[in-house]
C-alpha cells in the first residue's frame, strides 16, 4: 500500500474517533439545541471516514471517489466544529482538517 494510502487510512480512523467523541460530548452539553448541526456533521463525518477506511483497506476501485467525498465532508464538519469553543469540538475540527488533507493527498498521488 502506498505511503499516502497509509497516511489517509490513519487519518480517517483518527477522524472517525474524534467525531464519535465529539458527538457523544455534544450530547452532554447544556445547550444541546446549539449543537444540533455539529452532532449531525459528526455522524456524517464518522460514517464517511469509516467507509473511506474500509475502501482503502479493501483496495476498492471506488476509493478515490469515496475519499474525495470524505475530504468534502471532513472539511464541512471541521468548519462546523470550529465554531464551538469546547475542547472536543476544537480537537475534532483539527482531526477533520487533517483527514481532508490526507484524503486529497491520496487521491492526487
Amino acid at each position: 500500500m502506498p505511503e499516502s494510502y497509509e497516511e489517509c487510512l490513519a487519518a480517517c480512523l483518527e477522524c472517525m474517533r474524534a467525531c464519535n467523541t465529539c458527538y457523544d460530548a455534544c450530547l452532554q452539553e447544556d445547550d444541546i439545541k446549539m449543537m444540533v448541526t455539529c452532532i449531525r456533521m459528526d455522524r456524517e463525518c464518522a460514517d464517511i471516514c469509516a467507509l473511506a477506511a474500509k475502501a482503502i483497506q479493501t483496495n476498492s476501485p471506488f476509493a478515490p471517489q469515496i475519499c474525495n467525498l470524505c475530504a468534502e465532508i471532513c472539511e464541512a464538519c471541521g468548519n462546523e466544529c470550529k465554531k464551538h469553543d469546547m475542547e472536543h469540538c476544537q480537537k475534532c475540527a483539527d482531526a477533520c482538517f487533517k483527514c481532508a488533507e490526507a484524503c486529497r493527498q491520496m487521491v492526487h498521488n
